[in-house]
Protein backbone atom coordinates (compact mmCIF):
# COMPACT_ATOMS: atom_id res chain seq x y z
CA UNK A 1 0.00 0.00 0.00
CA UNK A 2 1.07 3.19 -0.37
CA UNK A 3 3.21 4.94 2.28
CA UNK A 4 2.49 8.87 1.89
CA UNK A 5 0.75 11.67 4.09
CA UNK A 6 -1.97 13.22 2.25
CA UNK A 7 -2.19 17.08 3.40
CA UNK A 8 -5.13 19.29 2.61
CA UNK A 9 -4.42 23.12 2.23
CA UNK A 10 -6.58 24.42 5.11
CA UNK A 11 -8.91 28.04 4.32
CA UNK A 12 -5.96 29.79 6.05
CA UNK A 13 -3.42 28.91 3.18
CA UNK A 14 -2.17 32.44 2.89
CA UNK A 15 -0.74 32.10 6.28
CA UNK A 16 0.88 28.64 7.56
CA UNK A 17 0.40 27.62 4.10
CA UNK A 18 2.03 30.65 2.13
CA UNK A 19 4.11 29.23 -0.54
CA UNK A 20 2.96 25.98 -0.75
CA UNK A 21 1.78 24.87 -4.61
CA UNK A 22 -2.03 25.15 -4.72
CA UNK A 23 -2.08 21.88 -5.89
CA UNK A 24 -1.53 20.63 -2.20
CA UNK A 25 -5.64 19.19 -1.52
CA UNK A 26 -6.42 16.37 0.47
CA UNK A 27 -7.00 15.38 4.19
CA UNK A 28 -4.53 14.60 6.78
CA UNK A 29 -4.11 10.67 6.66
CA UNK A 30 -1.60 8.18 6.65
CA UNK A 31 -1.71 5.06 4.55
CA UNK A 32 0.58 2.55 5.92
CA UNK A 33 0.87 -1.27 5.91
CA UNK A 34 0.51 -2.84 9.31
CA UNK A 35 0.57 -5.95 11.00
CA UNK A 36 -2.39 -6.88 12.96
CA UNK A 37 -1.83 -7.26 16.70
CA UNK A 38 -4.50 -7.81 19.07
CA UNK A 39 -3.69 -4.44 21.01
CA UNK A 40 -3.14 -1.03 18.68
CA UNK A 41 -1.26 1.91 20.06
CA UNK A 42 -2.18 3.94 23.49
CA UNK A 43 -4.49 6.28 22.16
CA UNK A 44 -4.79 9.94 24.63
CA UNK A 45 -6.71 10.25 26.98
CA UNK A 46 -9.36 13.01 27.67
CA UNK A 47 -7.78 14.93 30.16
CA UNK A 48 -4.89 15.24 27.34
CA UNK A 49 -7.06 16.93 24.92
CA UNK A 50 -8.33 19.60 27.36
CA UNK A 51 -5.34 21.81 27.97
CA UNK A 52 -5.56 24.48 25.99
CA UNK A 53 -3.33 27.89 24.84
CA UNK A 54 -4.56 29.60 28.13
CA UNK A 55 -2.67 26.81 30.41
CA UNK A 56 0.00 27.06 32.40
CA UNK A 57 1.78 24.76 30.16
CA UNK A 58 0.97 27.32 27.57
CA UNK A 59 1.58 31.06 29.21
CA UNK A 60 5.63 30.87 29.06
CA UNK A 61 6.39 30.85 25.09
CA UNK A 62 9.93 31.92 24.29
CA UNK A 63 10.88 33.65 21.29
CA UNK A 64 11.46 32.14 18.10
CA UNK A 65 14.38 31.41 16.71
CA UNK A 66 16.46 31.89 13.37
CA UNK A 67 15.72 29.12 10.65
CA UNK A 68 17.94 26.08 11.17
CA UNK A 69 17.63 22.47 9.61
CA UNK A 70 16.18 20.28 12.23
CA UNK A 71 18.30 16.96 12.67
CA UNK A 72 17.20 15.33 15.34
CA UNK A 73 13.89 15.08 17.35
CA UNK A 74 13.37 13.60 20.97
CA UNK A 75 10.80 12.76 23.47
CA UNK A 76 12.16 11.32 26.73
CA UNK A 77 8.98 10.18 28.17
CA UNK A 78 8.21 7.64 25.21
CA UNK A 79 11.88 7.28 24.66
CA UNK A 80 12.06 8.49 21.09
CA UNK A 81 15.22 9.50 19.94
CA UNK A 82 15.28 9.60 16.16
CA UNK A 83 16.81 11.10 13.23
CA UNK A 84 14.71 13.66 11.13
CA UNK A 85 14.78 13.34 7.13
CA UNK A 86 13.39 16.06 5.15
CA UNK A 87 9.68 15.72 3.66
CA UNK A 88 8.60 16.87 0.26
CA UNK A 89 5.11 17.02 -1.85
CA UNK A 90 4.83 14.51 -4.11
CA UNK A 91 3.45 14.71 -7.67
CA UNK A 92 -0.26 14.47 -5.84
CA UNK A 93 -0.10 16.79 -3.77
CA UNK A 94 0.85 14.11 -1.20
CA UNK A 95 3.36 14.96 1.60
CA UNK A 96 5.43 11.79 1.52
CA UNK A 97 5.92 9.63 4.40
CA UNK A 98 9.49 8.50 5.71
CA UNK A 99 10.62 5.52 4.41
CA UNK A 100 9.67 2.28 6.38
CA UNK A 101 12.56 0.62 6.23
CA UNK A 102 13.66 2.07 9.32
CA UNK A 103 11.69 2.54 12.47
CA UNK A 104 13.31 5.19 14.20
CA UNK A 105 13.01 7.86 11.12
CA UNK A 106 11.31 10.29 10.92
CA UNK A 107 10.47 13.40 9.04
CA UNK A 108 10.05 17.16 8.83
CA UNK A 109 8.30 19.11 6.66
CA UNK A 110 10.74 21.02 4.46
CA UNK A 111 8.03 23.05 3.02
CA UNK A 112 6.73 24.63 6.20
CA UNK A 113 8.66 26.49 9.43
CA UNK A 114 11.74 24.73 10.87
CA UNK A 115 11.00 23.98 14.45
CA UNK A 116 11.50 26.89 16.54
CA UNK A 117 11.09 29.66 14.20
CA UNK A 118 7.72 31.26 14.46
CA UNK A 119 4.66 29.68 12.80
CA UNK A 120 4.05 25.87 13.20
CA UNK A 121 6.25 23.04 12.57
CA UNK A 122 4.85 19.50 11.92
CA UNK A 123 7.10 16.34 12.38
CA UNK A 124 5.67 12.90 11.01
CA UNK A 125 6.55 9.91 11.37
CA UNK A 126 4.73 5.98 11.39
CA UNK A 127 3.14 4.65 13.83
CA UNK A 128 3.92 0.92 12.98
CA UNK A 129 5.33 -0.72 9.82
CA UNK A 130 5.15 -4.23 8.48
CA UNK A 131 7.31 -5.48 10.82
CA UNK A 132 5.47 -3.88 13.92
CA UNK A 133 6.05 -0.57 16.31
CA UNK A 134 7.03 2.27 14.83
CA UNK A 135 8.84 5.95 16.59
CA UNK A 136 5.59 7.34 16.86
CA UNK A 137 4.02 4.54 18.45
CA UNK A 138 3.55 5.66 21.67
CA UNK A 139 2.48 9.23 21.12
CA UNK A 140 -0.93 8.83 22.18
CA UNK A 141 0.31 8.06 25.68
CA UNK A 142 1.81 12.10 26.14
CA UNK A 143 0.66 14.20 28.33
CA UNK A 144 0.57 17.81 28.71
CA UNK A 145 3.45 19.16 30.20
CA UNK A 146 5.31 16.87 29.11
CA UNK A 147 8.62 17.91 26.69
CA UNK A 148 10.00 17.70 22.85
CA UNK A 149 13.12 18.73 21.92
CA UNK A 150 14.43 18.90 18.13
CA UNK A 151 18.37 19.34 17.87
CA UNK A 152 18.97 22.11 14.78
CA UNK A 153 21.52 22.28 12.28
CA UNK A 154 22.94 25.55 14.22
CA UNK A 155 23.74 23.91 17.26
CA UNK A 156 20.83 24.79 19.31
CA UNK A 157 18.55 22.94 20.63
CA UNK A 158 14.55 24.09 20.53
CA UNK A 159 12.73 23.05 23.79
CA UNK A 160 8.68 22.32 23.29
CA UNK A 161 6.43 21.71 26.22
CA UNK A 162 3.15 19.84 24.78
CA UNK A 163 0.07 21.81 25.37
CA UNK A 164 -2.58 18.70 23.82
CA UNK A 165 -2.96 15.09 22.73
CA UNK A 166 -5.73 14.97 20.66
CA UNK A 167 -6.68 12.32 17.87
CA UNK A 168 -9.12 13.12 14.47
CA UNK A 169 -10.30 11.50 12.13
CA UNK A 170 -9.48 11.57 8.53
CA UNK A 171 -12.70 12.67 7.80
CA UNK A 172 -12.95 15.55 9.78
CA UNK A 173 -9.33 16.70 10.42
CA UNK A 174 -9.77 20.20 11.53
CA UNK A 175 -6.93 21.75 8.91
CA UNK A 176 -7.40 25.63 10.45
CA UNK A 177 -6.79 24.13 14.16
CA UNK A 178 -3.78 22.05 13.40
CA UNK A 179 -1.74 24.17 10.72
CA UNK A 180 -3.04 27.67 12.25
CA UNK A 181 0.36 30.14 12.58
CA UNK A 182 -0.35 31.46 16.32
CA UNK A 183 1.82 34.05 16.21
CA UNK A 184 4.53 31.48 18.37
CA UNK A 185 6.55 29.15 17.39
CA UNK A 186 4.90 25.87 18.10
CA UNK A 187 5.27 22.15 16.67
CA UNK A 188 2.90 19.59 16.06
CA UNK A 189 4.19 15.05 15.50
CA UNK A 190 1.19 13.86 13.81
CA UNK A 191 1.12 9.97 13.29
CA UNK A 192 -1.92 7.57 12.75
CA UNK A 193 -4.27 6.76 15.00
CA UNK A 194 -7.92 7.02 15.93
CA UNK A 195 -8.57 2.90 15.53
CA UNK A 196 -7.87 0.76 12.76
CA UNK A 197 -10.06 -0.15 9.76
CA UNK A 198 -8.96 -4.09 8.64
CA UNK A 199 -11.15 -4.08 5.83
CA UNK A 200 -9.39 -0.96 4.44
CA UNK A 201 -5.97 -1.77 6.11
CA UNK A 202 -5.33 1.51 7.48
CA UNK A 203 -5.77 3.75 10.02
CA UNK A 204 -8.78 5.96 10.46
CA UNK A 205 -7.59 9.04 11.51
CA UNK A 206 -4.50 10.72 13.37
CA UNK A 207 -2.89 11.75 16.81
CA UNK A 208 -1.75 15.40 17.16
CA UNK A 209 0.93 16.23 19.47
CA UNK A 210 0.50 20.36 20.21
CA UNK A 211 3.08 22.10 22.28
CA UNK A 212 4.96 25.34 21.93
CA UNK A 213 8.79 26.60 22.05
CA UNK A 214 9.76 27.09 25.67
CA UNK A 215 13.48 27.62 25.19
Amino acid sequence: MATDLQVRRPSLAGRFFRGLVLAVTGTVAFAFTVAERPSGPPQPSAAAQHTGRGSAHAASAAAPLPASKPLRVTVPAIHVDAPLTRLALDDDGRLAAPPEDDKNLAGWWAGGPSPGTRGTAIIAGHVDIPTGPAVFYDLGALKPGMKVAVTRADGRTAHFSIDRIDVYSAAHFPDDKVYADTGRPELRLITCGGGFDHARQRYKGNVVVSAHLVG
